[in-house]
């Protein structure tokens, strides 16, 4: 049973959606009819993160072609690519006044690249149309393609993301269609191909791994190059996702953060409730000051 006090912090940022920031940024949203994994994925977060004035965006539609068994985003025959998201996307990022933008997308494995060069003509516009503004893609895979991480690089994002999400032993069950040693391979890729790029990834805690287990995974997500880790609670999105098979208590997120420091990340974010945009700009701000 989740503990009471999670359920009080979820309950806080829920409340959040009725702030004028909340409102806001539903707005430009809508006007935009551009998708968030906020909601998509049912982020218990969205309420605090709308109410500042922020939202990480989905692109190449709303629905996935794979059904990770923790995700809450729909799986079915995905829509063609929206040649005009770039445009609408950029917009609506000088509308919301965000400087450090994260975008996301569903699994693609219908496109050839992946939605790659989508990903590429998304970056390109938020930064022609909002000169300064940082922006971090949290790609998928793209079953392996070494030219659709390479596309998605030269736009020149500050940060390049990818989630391992949880431990080898759990892959078959968590994460249909993914492969542990390719989301490594990707990470190691991007670090070789544009080592002045950032990069980030994201683990869940509480689907049945070990510490031990946990601690592995970060000693190969360093050893892949990774700069930037987070680590926080699965929570299921409905009864017919994976459960959850523990709650981390709070002092194994400072082991796990102090582990992953010492293990050679620039910066981790650890809790309950963090997720991998969550704050993202403080994140990648804490990893520049540990940047040789």
């Amino acid at each position: 049973m989740i503990p009471l006090w999670l359920k009080e912090v979820v309950a806080k940022n829920k409340a959040a959606l009725h702030d004028g920031g909340a409102d806001r940024v539903d707005r430009a949203l809508q006007t935009g009819a551009l998708h968030t994994v906020c909601r998509a994925a049912k982020c218990p977060n969205r309420g605090e993160c709308f109410a500042a004035g922020d939202a990480t965006f989905m692109i190449a539609g709303d629905i996935c072609t794979r059904g990770c068994r923790f995700c809450a985003v729909s799986r079915a025959v995905p829509k063609p690519v929206d040649g005009d998201e770039p445009r609408r996307a950029a917009l609506a990022v000088r509308e919301m006044g965000i400087k450090y933008v994260v975008l996301t997308s569903p699994t693609r494995d219908d496109l050839p690249d992946g939605g790659a060069r989508h990903f590429y003509n998304v970056i390109a516009e938020i930064k022609n149309q909002n000169p300064g503004v940082l922006v971090e893609p949290l790609v998928p895979d793209f079953g392996g393609n070494f030219e659709s991480l390479k596309t998605v690089l030269s736009a020149g994002p500050a940060v390049l993301a990818h989630n391992i999400e949880t431990v080898p032993a759990l892959y078959a069950n968590v994460r249909a269609g993914a492969d542990y040693r390719r989301s490594l391979q990707l990470l190691e890729n991007s670090k070789k191909t544009a080592p002045e790029i950032l990069t980030k990834s994201g683990i869940m805690l509480g689907l049945g791994e070990t510490e031990e287990q946990l601690k592995q995974t970060i000693k190969d997500l360093a050893a892949a190059g990774t700069d930037m880790l987070t680590l926080g609670q699965y929570l299921a999105p409905s009864a017919a996702h994976n459960p959850v098979e523990r709650y981390a208590e709070p002092a194994e997120y400072a082991r796990l953060e102090n582990f992953a420091l010492s293990a050679g990340f620039k910066a981790v974010a650890a809790g309950p409730l963090t997720r991998s945009s969550y704050k993202a700009g403080r994140l990648y701000t804490n990893a520049q000051k540990n940047v040789k």
